[in-house]
């Protein structure tokens, strides 16, 4: 039997939590109003409190201003052109432009694949918890992975060595003009019972 006087109450019920979690959406259009720098600290000092497997901490997380998100749009237009064309590459350009909050989100290199894999999602959990602090404050913001933050150029443009970090992400956040609405499976077709 477990000891739950250990555990702290919470100051919301889960149908709080569940409506506040199903509530967070990705958020791909801002406005121009550049969020207050403290909340990014503070989901930056909570997205710090993710899981992670005999406590490794493997992320590191890079505000980026106005040089480094140009230099990234701009690898980002060039991958674009390359394989959709220019006029494709042009309007994804305007979009990138138009978002006002950049962070990027790194992760340690480890030789054990087994402890690179657990950092991974340790990395993807801080990411979660930096989404729903935001969302909590009234931001959106929206995961970018795409080929960008794949490219070798990215270290170069981020100033970081690719032979001890590698970048899991970019997080754009603003001030949302919008909430998008979103959908999911059914839960009986992702959750089975084994004997």
């Amino acid at each position: 039997m477990t000891d739950r006087s250990i555990l702290k109450a919470s100051p919301i019920t889960p149908a709080d939590a569940a409506d506040f979690i199903r509530g967070r959406r990705t958020v791909d259009q801002f406005t121009d109003e550049m969020p207050d720098p403290a909340i990014i600290r503070e989901a930056v000092e909570l997205a710090r409190w993710a899981p992670n497997h005999h406590l490794t901490q493997p992320w590191r997380f890079y505000t980026l201003g106005p040089d480094t998100q140009s230099a990234i749009v701009d690898l980002n237009t060039r991958l674009v052109a390359e394989r959709k064309g220019d006029e494709v590459a042009a309007a994804k350009r305007e979009r990138w432009q138009a978002v006002p909050g950049w962070l990027a989100i790194t992760c340690v290199i480890d030789d054990d694949p087994i402890v690179a894999q657990e950092d991974y999602a340790a990395c993807a959990c801080a990411i979660q918890n930096m989404s729903l602090y935001l969302h909590s404050a009234g931001l959106g913001s929206k995961w970018i992975s795409g080929e960008a933050t794949r490219h070798p150029d990215l270290a170069r443009i981020m100033d970081i060595d690719s032979a001890r970090e590698y970048c899991v992400g970019l997080l754009w956040y603003g001030y949302p003009k919008r909430r998008p609405r979103s959908q999911r499976s059914d839960l009986d077709a992702i959750l089975a019972a084994r004997p």
